[in-house]
């Protein structure tokens, strides 16, 4: 019997004992980020308050690291039910939410606090309710503050020319793909965790991401240089099982989306000093950062503007919308 159908028929009996809707709500949260981790501890604070605020109606366990799975796998489990929540890549939401792809274009924010004042308004909220109310079949109650993405490669990238022909690994998302393809590198779909030994063996000669998950996955040990493109900066939304939704009353509802924008706030504190130590600790074990000019940067924001007109055709008025934001 799988676990949706374990989930069905346990439900009667536990109606009839409580009288009422589920009074105990279990919630395993999964991370493919480790222990520390901005999000991981913003998450875990998130968990401990609400076992507290719900005087232990609602159980709390945090499995980081990616234990349960890749990220596309821990999904589809939070999907099926069978773990009730997690943080989401935008890479993996836009396939079947394309509205959010807006966010996953090329050069769409200025900088990073423009995506910040971007989230926190009333475009973010937007976004996290087309997914709530997508096919997804997840519940969308908050933003992680995931950082810039930018290159970090075996040899430097100094100038948009550098990159031609480098293997550059990338979420499994046709927007990313293009991007790195229309920079002049070869994009290439790979799970996280595939990374580490694919830089080792020669199978990719870079990717890109944060200054934290090159550090903590211990990707700088063989890609030296870090370019500071900031041609992606991706917010990540924290989901909810569907099914597990709507088993919480409205009270719980109220409190779980409240400390999940409580998390939003704090996690951004954790990320800014994680991401400012991250760098430090980079450059003392040798990583090179590599800082654009605004000409060498204007040549990678040309270069994708086909990316954004492919993708973001739809979605003039919103990108509009976007660069309004002040």
């Amino acid at each position: 019997m799988d676990f949706t159908r374990k989930l069905t028929a346990a439900l009667p009996l536990a109606l009839l004992l409580s009288g009422t809707a589920l009074a105990d709500v279990k919630i395993k949260f999964a991370e493919v980020h480790p222990s520390g981790y901005p999000t991981v501890v913003a998450e875990q604070e998130m968990g401990n308050k609400l076992v507290k605020d719900s005087n232990g109606d609602i159980s709390f366990k945090m499995f980081a690291g990616g234990v349960l799975g890749s990220e596309k796998e821990v999904v589809e489990q939070v999907q099926a039910n069978a773990i009730q929540m997690t943080r989401v890549s935008l890479g993996i939401v836009g396939p079947v939410v394309p509205d959010v792809n807006v966010f996953n274009l090329p050069f769409v924010f200025r900088d990073h606090a423009h995506m910040r004042k971007v989230i926190d308004g009333e475009i973010g909220q937007e976004m996290l309710d087309k997914i709530t109310h997508s096919e997804f079949n997840l519940v969308a109650l908050a933003w992680m503050d995931g950082g810039t993405r930018n290159l970090y490669t075996k040899k430097p990238v100094r100038d948009i020319a550098d990159l031609k022909g480098m293997k550059i690994r990338v979420q499994g998302n046709p927007v990313f793909i293009d991007t790195i393809n229309a920079m002049g590198g070869n994009g290439i779909a790979m799970a996280t965790g595939e990374i580490f030994s694919a830089l080792q063996t020669g199978v990719i000669d870079g990717a890109e991401n944060n200054p934290p998950t090159l550090l903590e996955h211990n990707h700088y040990q063989s890609a030296k240089y870090y370019t500071l493109t900031e041609h992606l900066i991706l917010p990540e939304p924290v989901v909810m099982s569907k099914a597990t939704w709507n088993t919480l009353s409205p009270e719980q509802k109220t409190l779980v989306k409240k400390l999940a924008v409580e998390a939003q706030a704090e996690e951004r504190v954790l990320w800014d000093k994680k991401s400012a130590e991250s760098e430090t600790k980079l450059k003392a074990a040798g990583v090179e950062f590599i800082t654009l000019t605004p000409a060498q940067k204007k040549a990678f924001y040309d270069a994708t503007a086909d990316v954004r007109s492919k993708y973001g055709a739809p979605y003039t008025d919103l990108i509009k919308r976007i660069e309004a934001v002040q």
